[in-house]
């Protein structure tokens, strides 16, 4: 049985870790953009996130499964209050 939790926590950890990476790089791209704001103007665009994917049953349990997510950030002190918002907003398509 320890070695299933073993398991568990090592994905989660996994997974918390990622997404502090893929958060101090959008982090560290904002302040890039602040810092040289002609590199636009020269052809060279920021990446969009892409659109959330289209309404139907197996996207509504996508869905779920990444505010499950997100609510487990929030409660580890990955995320703050506002940044959850922001998420659940962008999830949620609003």
């Amino acid at each position: 049985m320890s070695l299933l939790r073993t398991a568990a926590r090592a994905s989660v950890a996994t997974r918390v870790i990622g997404n502090v990476q893929r958060k101090q790089q959008r982090r560290w791209s904002a302040e890039d953009a602040r810092e040289a704001p002609g590199i636009a103007q020269h052809g060279i665009e920021a990446a969009q996130p892409p659109a959330p994917p289209a309404g139907g049953p197996a996207d509504m349990s996508a869905v779920m499964a990444q505010l499950a997510q997100l609510g487990q950030l929030r409660d580890s002190g990955v995320l703050n209050s506002e940044e959850f918002e922001a998420q659940k907003k962008r999830i949620l398509g609003g």
